[in-house]
């Protein structure tokens, strides 16, 4: 995602201005803010994908029609929701706070304030703030749970540090001085942070980091990205239930190799949102584009996703005639005539709208939505429409999975973490 048309959408000023965006993007000489490369120009480059397997465009599937039901709002920036069981459930704000809602209302006290750890988040366009919330497996039993949250840095070169951390709940509130720090990685620029927290089948927790911000992942001579020796740009694997902060499970694919044994997968822009399928355990990340193009990818062991050698299916650095060999190409991409920036979401697997079972949802942050259903080999993407949206200026900042399988969507009205309406909807026939 180009973060300067983010901007625009935020201050409401995209729409009016989209013919001469789009107009200036054209021109190579002036898109000084595209890292030298014009929409058209990327466009144009040679399609390199020559692999059969690659099914990032197969047609599209029929639209379905769906209701929204508001569970939650009173809030401004809902990017995580968590359900330490059905009646409960636990919802993380960008700007630092968790509170926790019981039959749609927030208790008065919040269950944790992370503020005054954190960096502080601007008003308008904010990449930085708390982006990750999970809770332990063994959640009833142990009452752990893990954070991801951006805090302030001393180290030269560091715009801020991503700290992954521990904290215990005493039932309706956390301690925050529980914290148990398990991981914490310097942040050169404020973009591109990731933070999206998963456990899979495993017990092991999955952690997704951007590629450390900036346009072009222009960190070193092959970028963050492709860079084995840095965490940046990589979904990690560890086991925080082993020593006194994590341990390398012994069959991650980097281990005993010459890169940093965290790693599961790389070649990562900023994955904005990842989610195992309950089902088949398929991992589907949402991986945010540079300036055209927008990609969902199924996550496997030890893959290299491609950035920046690529963007999505298309030559990005180098602009033509890239080597694609060994990358994993994603399964579905959009450009930016639908949207800017992707937003990950679910495979659903409830059972009150069985028309969707089986489906990946997924969005785009200025408001479309999209499912992926597989078709033999193929996946094709269809549109959502809502019958009853409640406004036209929804942003969908994320989704969010319940005990039985049901999907929210997590929104608000501005795209920035302290202005506009931020709401929580449950997806709904």
């Amino acid at each position: 995602m180009d973060d300067f048309l983010v901007v625009l959408y935020t201050l409401n000023l995209f729409k009016p201005m989209k013919k001469l965006i789009y107009s200036l993007l054209a021109i190579p000489l002036l898109c000084l803010s595209c890292s030298n490369r014009s929409s058209e120009d990327k466009s144009a480059s040679p399609d390199v994908n020559t692999d059969s397997s690659n099914t990032a465009n197969n047609g599209s599937a029929a639209a379905i029609s769906l209701k929204l039901i508001k569970v939650a709002d009173n809030i401004t920036s809902p990017l995580n929701v968590v359900f330490p069981d059905d009646k409960t459930m636990l919802v993380g704000e960008q700007h630092g706070v968790i509170s926790l809602f019981k039959d749609g209302q927030a208790l008065a006290e919040p269950f944790l304030d992370l503020r005054s750890k954190m960096v502080k988040i601007g008003t308008s366009y904010e990449e930085r703030g708390l982006l990750g919330l999970v809770l332990h497996p063994q959640f009833k039993s142990n009452n752990k749970f893990y954070v991801y949250y951006s805090a302030p840095s001393s180290a030269t070169g560091s715009d801020h540090k991503s700290v992954l951390s521990e904290f215990v709940s005493n039932g309706t509130t956390a301690d925050i001085k529980s914290e148990r720090i398990i991981l914490t990685v310097e942040e050169p620029e404020s973009n591109h942070n990731g933070g999206c927290l998963k456990f899979g089948n495993d017990g092991y927790l999955y952690v997704g980091l951007g590629d450390g911000g900036g346009a072009g992942d222009k960190h070193g001579n092959t970028g963050n990205g492709q860079n084995l020796n840095t965490l940046l740009g990589k979904i990690l694997r560890i086991d925080i239930d082993e020593g006194s902060t994590y341990t390398v499970p012994s069959d991650n694919p980097f281990v005993g190799k010459n890169a940093k044994p965290e790693i599961w997968a790389y070649g990562l822009r900023n994955p904005w949102r990842f989610s195992f399928d309950r089902k088949t355990n398929l991992l589907f990340a949402a991986d945010v584009g540079q300036n055209t193009w927008e990609e969902i990818d199924i996550i496997e062991k030890g893959g290299n996703y491609g950035w920046k050698i690529m963007e999505a299916t298309h030559c990005f650095d180098p602009e033509k005639n890239c080597n694609p060999s060994g990358l994993k190409l994603p399964i579905n991409e959009y450009n930016h005539s639908e949207g800017i920036s992707i937003t990950g979401g679910y495979v659903y697997n409830g059972t009150s709208i069985p028309e969707l079972s089986g489906k990946y949802l997924f969005a785009d942050w200025t408001g479309p939505l999209f499912f992926l259903q597989k078709s033999a080999d193929k996946w094709q993407r269809g549109n959502i429409s809502i019958s009853n949206k409640p406004s036209e200026n929804l942003k969908v900042l994320s989704f969010a999975e319940d005990n039985a399988g049901e999907l929210y969507v997590l929104t608000n009205t501005a795209g920035s973490p302290e202005r506009g309406t931020g709401a929580i909807y449950k997806f709904a026939k």
